[in-house]
Parts: C-alpha cells; structure tokens; sequence
C-alpha cells in the first residue's frame, strides 16, 4: 500500500545560506477504478480511502445511490506484469440489478489531481441524473457566522497538511458546526469522493442535512458531487467558477464562495445562510 507522506532530499536556500535536508512531500499515484471488471477511469491520488474514493466517484457519476447498490471492492492482484498488487487498481462490483453506464461513449476516463472529469457532464445531465432534488429536501438553515467559524476547524483538522503543505482537504459539519467527518488528498474532488464514499458504505446517503466545505475553489465537478450526493449547502475558501454558479442555481445548491474570516459571498440559495440583515 503506498504511503500517505514520503520523504525527498531538497536543496534549502535561506538567506544565501545552502543546506541538504530531507523533505516531507505528500504522495501521488495513480488508482485505476474498475467497474465489474471493466476500467472505468484513472485519477491521481494521494493513496488511502481508495475503496471509498472509489465508491464516492460511482455516486457522482449517477452509478450507486446506496449501500445495497454495492456488492464490493477489491484490489486487483497481478495489475502489473511480473503479478504483484500495486494497489493502485480497484475494481467495484455491483449489485446485480444496477444499471451500468455505457463506459465507451462520451466519456474522459483520465482525470487529474486538479479537475476530475473535464467536460465530461453538462448542466441538463447533472439535473436530471441527481436521485435526491435539493430542492425538495427540507429546509436547512445555517447561521452566517458559524458558517464562517468553519475553514479554521477544517484546517486545525488537516493532519497530514501540517507535514506536507501540499494537501486539498473535504469536511462535512452538521447543521450546528459539528465536524462530521474530514479527509484530505493532493485533489480536492477525491476527498469529495472520499466523503461521500464512505457515506455510501455507511448506508448515509443522501446526505440531505450537512454542509461540504472544501479548502481551494469550488469547481463544476465539486459542485456536481455535491448534488449528485444530496448535499444542500457546498462552501469554498476560494472563487467558485460559473459553471458550478449555474449548477447550483439550477438545482437548488446554495453555494459559497471566498470564505475567509467573517467575510463570504452567496452565489446562489442564499435562502439557506441566516443573516443577521436583510441584503
């Protein structure tokens, strides 16, 4: 099994001054992801939770909605030639009444530690894929000052960031601030994966009552997951793009951009953030 952290030699230049030390970098390899046998897609990943990412990633892309959907996942043994596990390739079996996805139409199956799957779905695809309308789900309300509260506990909660300085981070907080679950990779949309694939495993989707905040920007393919996971409210410390704002106008997501300190923007289901003056 790879490891999260692994250590290189770096030249370090401090005030003209030269020095040789080892240095803590985050890891980052490949995970192939089979479907009942079939390669599905690859996405760069820090190495750990990999059956959850793998899980989480069927979820957005509209394959499981639930624990029953998923019979199980296992490494592939002999995924190189001389036969030894790399634990690098997963392959997902599901249940025998899942319908699966065409895999050779329309599809990038490369997806990078920055973007997931790169104009691989649309607006219309995501609204009418998504098993659990945010719309419909029951009004969520979150005050605007504990929403601000929320990227210093993510961060004080980023273990492997303090080592590395190099690591994207995911959390789900409860309605009342609490810290549900956080994980952390060198891509932000595979700790999404890993959030909501363990929520897949422990049979808690949809996830119709929680906040994701996410550490960087908050892009189509976040915005996507959150949807596609019944996720009401998706927060970022950084600008979201207009197409995640389209996305979450148009199925109901409230999005927050530029959360630092007890400063946010609203792009869209303001109707979620408890103000303490009207706007």
């Amino acid at each position: 099994m790879g490891r999260v952290t692994e250590r290189r030699k770096v030249i370090r230049i401090r005030d003209g001054v030269v020095s040789s030390r080892p240095d803590t970098l985050v890891a980052e390899e490949p995970l192939e992801i089979r479907l009942n046998g079939k390669p599905l897609a690859i996405t760069m990943r820090t190495p750990g939770d990999d059956f959850a990412l793998a899980a989480g990633f069927l979820v957005s892309e509209g394959v499981l909605g639930g624990a029953a959907d998923l019979q199980n996942i296992v490494y592939c043994a002999g995924a190189t030639v001389d036969g030894s596990n790399t634990y690098n390739v997963v392959d997902v079996r599901t249940a025998p009444d899942v319908v699966l996805p065409d895999i050779t139409l329309e599809r990038n199956v490369y997806t990078t530690s920055s973007c997931g799957l790169c104009g691989k779905a649309s607006l219309d695809a995501v609204r009418t894929t998504a098993r659990w309308p945010i719309a419909d789900t029951p009004p969520v309300r979150i005050g605007a000052e504990l929403l601000a509260s929320l990227p210093d506990r993510l961060r004080a909660a980023q273990r492997v960031f303090d080592r590395t300085g190099g690591l994207h981070a995911a959390a789900l907080f409860s309605e009342d601030g609490e810290l549900l679950d956080i994980r952390e990779d060198v891509g932000r949309h595979n700790a999404v994966d890993k959030l909501v694939g363990r929520a897949l495993q422990n049979d808690g989707l949809p996830l119709s009552r929680v906040v994701l905040l996410v550490s960087g920007r908050a892009s189509f393919e976040l915005a996507q997951k959150a949807v596609m996971a019944g996720i009401p409210v998706l927060a970022a410390v950084s600008a979201p793009s207009s197409l995640a704002v389209d996305l979450a106008a148009e199925t109901g997501l409230t999005l927050v951009g530029f959360l630092r300190g007890s400063s946010m923007n609203v792009y869209a289901g303001e109707e979620r953030i408890a103000l303490r003056t009207a706007v």
